[in-house]
């Protein structure tokens, strides 16, 4: 019960890694003010008004980031800030597109938070969250013997030429139960959500936690996800190494990878997101 008595502030809280931050965080004692598009959207918001804590602690908040101000009452009275919340989209192949619906809104919402942030005495720190996308993408290109850390920065144009491929972390996952192979899959690196959100959360906790983390299990890439002996060459060429002894020193242990797929496939079948393809009888 780390958090008895404090509050945070979690933006996004629908989202996937969202979502298990405010589970963790309940779980610790703390008070949740969770910025939502709609709170009487019960279809999204049910799981979280269901975790242990939540019928006590738990409070929505509308907000629409790209409003200068929307936050403001989430934010107050918090001790710290969690801003999870970013627009995801996987359609569109414009770069000026991209850049109008996901690089402006995502910037300017993340300013947003950090000015109201920055106004509210009581908050103490603000977890931000990016993606290792922002790492990845250097010149020349990541080698085997490139060892990635919290000092890399991509180059801008990376993540456009990106954005035609990106995924959510599930969707990779049944892509890979169903036999498909995500593309630009060999930049793909696997973490569990649950160690995400713990690593949030002691960013905020451990008073010296300080500046960018990387969090990715560091020892399992694509290749050791699915061997594919097609890709394995081109795999082999775009593996590089990740330095997570950073991370590590907040007290983070990588849950096994083994762990987390089994783990993930239960979730799935549990929740009807996944049935085991049946056999072709006439495909041998």
């Amino acid at each position: 019960m780390n958090g008895g008595g404090k509050v945070a502030c979690v933006t996004g809280a629908t989202g996937y890694i969202a979502s298990w931050i405010v589970k963790l965080l309940l779980l610790r004692g703390y008070t949740v003010k969770a910025t939502v598009r709609d709170p009487k959207d019960t279809k999204k918001t049910k799981h979280l008004l269901a975790l242990e804590g939540a019928e006590e602690r738990l409070k929505l908040f509308k907000a629409d980031l790209l409003e200068e101000g929307s936050v403001q009452q989430a934010i107050e009275g918090c001790d710290g800030v969690f801003h999870i919340a970013s627009p995801v989209i996987l359609t569109a192949t414009d770069p000026q597109a991209f850049q109008a619906e996901l690089i402006d809104p995502a910037v300017k919402g993340t300013m947003n938070v950090l000015k109201t942030c920055a106004k509210a005495s009581s908050v103490k720190r603000v977890v931000v969250t990016s993606s290792t996308a922002v790492v990845l993408g250097c010149k020349p290109p990541l080698g085997p013997n490139d060892v990635v850390d919290e000092t890399f920065f991509s180059y801008p144009n990376f993540c456009l030429e990106m954005q035609p491929t990106l995924n959510f972390s599930i969707e990779v996952i049944v892509d890979l139960l169903n036999g498909k192979s995500p593309p630009n899959s060999f930049y793909y690196r696997f973490v569990d959500v649950r160690d995400v959100s713990l690593a949030h959360i002691k960013a905020f906790e451990v008073p010296s936690a300080n500046g960018r983390y990387i969090i990715v299990d560091p020892n399992t890439t694509m290749k050791d996800i699915k061997k594919n002996e097609e890709s394995d060459e081109m795999m082999n060429e775009m593996t590089y190494k990740v330095c997570v002894e950073k991370v590590k020193c907040l007290g983070i242990e990588f849950t096994p990878i083994e762990e987390t797929l089994r783990d993930t496939i239960v979730s799935l079948k549990e929740k009807c997101l996944y049935n085991k393809p049946t056999e072709d009888p006439n495909h041998r």
